[in-house]
């Protein structure tokens, strides 16, 4: 990972990959055949919007307090393989490439939390790596209904 000197380098090291995340799901958004999975994806875009649009105020403003809370792993993506994004993904490997973004993302803030220069940076990125690990869980739930089952 990338060595920070200060909080606005941890920010705008969040900023972009918020904005790499929107990109992600607004493009799956466009090429998903599914159309309630469309709709997911682009409420995931427009969720990600806004952890980037609240990172980019906190950055302008100083820090807000945000809730903590706990949320469960199915861990469903630590048994399935790499998808590597393309445009004839089917569903199941739609979800794994999703699962495996939020992972990520849940894994980043987690590191961002740890670098973080005092408790309410640390708060702020453990918040957001919330967000995402509910993403991931969200994500987990539509593989073991329709993909689990199926097989």
């Amino acid at each position: 990972m990338t060595n920070f000197n200060d909080i606005n380098e941890i920010l705008d090291f969040a900023i972009q990959a918020e904005q790499g995340a929107v990109n992600l799901y607004t493009g799956l958004a466009e090429k998903a055949k599914i159309n309630d999975m469309k709709q997911v994806f682009l409420e995931f875009a427009k969720e990600e919007m806004g952890h980037k649009a609240r990172l980019l105020k906190i950055k302008e403003e100083g820090i807000i307090d945000l809730p903590n809370e706990k949320v469960n792993d199915l861990k469903i993506s630590d048994y399935t393989g790499d998808v590597v994004p393309r445009d004839d993904m089917d569903y199941q490997e739609t979800l794994i490439l999703a699962m495996s973004q939020e992972k990520a993302a849940f894994k980043l803030y987690s590191k961002l939390a740890e670098r973080s220069p005092n408790q309410q940076f640390k708060n702020l990125f453990l918040s957001l790596a919330q967000e995402e690990a509910k993403h991931k869980l969200r994500f987990e739930l539509e593989y073991d209904e329709y993909v689990l089952r199926e097989n």
